[in-house]
């Protein structure tokens, strides 16, 4: 089958959430022998990953740096972060390969996501990113053209745009590569954002985009049997944190979707992950949400949320 791994934040940082490089180059090491298993038993493999720590350490030096050279905007980051990303990825990669005598060529794409000019998130920012800071080391950033918010006691925090994605603008290199036999890593962190001017021409901008939606799109563009997202739980959960939470296992769309429309899932983690299978199922295709340790049993749809088509889809 070919599977699209969306890999979370979990698999790229330690597990006190750590970002160091030594830190990074671990999780990386452990997750990449999970991918590894996937490409031993045959199967065509794409991997998407988070960045938000990476990118949270580059706004750190952008605050530190600011008033001796310019700050780096987000869609460079995002650029930077999907190379550095990219090439821990492919050592890990081509290590645990070697290791089970799996022989497959790795490749990693710098990728570009398309967003709309007119979406919301420009005018009206709402995504927080990076750290809290005080009002003057806030202020500076402002000057620089940047949107801050006083967030009380914590301090200030920068809020930026999270447009939805709309197209992979790299997805063919990324089906060419994996006809000739490649393991993929592709849209790292969503994907650069970039928007189209009226001549055609494209233009990056501040903003993030959420991974799990742009993995989604990217899963529909190359034609996935499965989409899993991988993440720190077994299970999707509803009624989450109380006495009365149950783990969801095989469920229809129709269902998980009415789920997600009361409100079951919170924004800020399981809601995008949810929505992301959501919309891959819709086109014909299989998702699942499930821990990193359990991928090769989520592919074959025996363990995890399950989502499938319903019989009218």
């Amino acid at each position: 089958m070919r599977v699209l791994l969306a890999l979370g934040g979990n698999a790229m940082t330690g597990p006190d959430g750590s970002a160091t490089p030594g830190a990074q180059i671990a999780a990386i090491t452990g997750a990449m022998e999970h991918a590894a298993r996937l490409v031993a038993q045959g199967h065509e493999l794409v991997i998407t990953h988070g960045n938000g720590p990476q990118v949270g350490n580059l706004l750190v030096k952008n605050e530190l740096a600011a008033h001796v050279v310019p700050p780096v905007p987000l869609d460079w980051c995002g650029a930077q972060t999907q190379g550095t990303l990219g090439m821990t990825i492919l050592d890990s990669l081509d290590g645990a390969l070697a290791a089970i005598d799996a022989d497959r060529p790795v490749a990693a794409l710098v990728t570009r996501t398309l967003v709309s000019h007119d979406d919301p998130g420009f005018s009206t920012p709402t995504k927080p990113v990076g750290r809290y800071v005080d009002a003057e080391a806030a202020q500076r950033m402002i000057d620089h053209g940047q949107v801050w918010e006083d967030r009380g006691e914590k301090g200030w925090r920068r809020v930026v745009a999270s447009p939805d994605p709309l197209a992979v603008l790299d997805v063919e290199a990324a089906r060419t590569l994996l006809e000739a036999g490649y393991v993929v890593v592709s849209a790292g962190g969503g994907g650069i954002p970039v928007v189209r001017e009226r001549n055609g021409r494209l233009r990056g901008v501040e903003a993030v985009i959420d991974k799990d939606l742009t993995a989604a799109l990217l899963a529909a563009s190359l034609d996935a049997d499965v989409l899993v997202i991988a993440t720190d739980v077994d299970h999707a959960s509803v009624a989450f944190g109380t006495d009365h939470q149950r783990d969801l296992g095989r469920v229809g769309r129709a269902e998980l979707r009415a789920l997600a429309d009361a409100g079951e899932f919170a924004s800020g983690s399981m809601g995008p992950k949810v929505e992301a299978v959501l919309r891959f199922v819709a086109g014909g295709g299989r998702g699942v949400i499930t821990s990193l340790t359990r991928i090769t049993d989520a592919v074959e749809g025996n363990f995890g949320t399950v989502v499938e088509p319903d019989p009218v889809d």
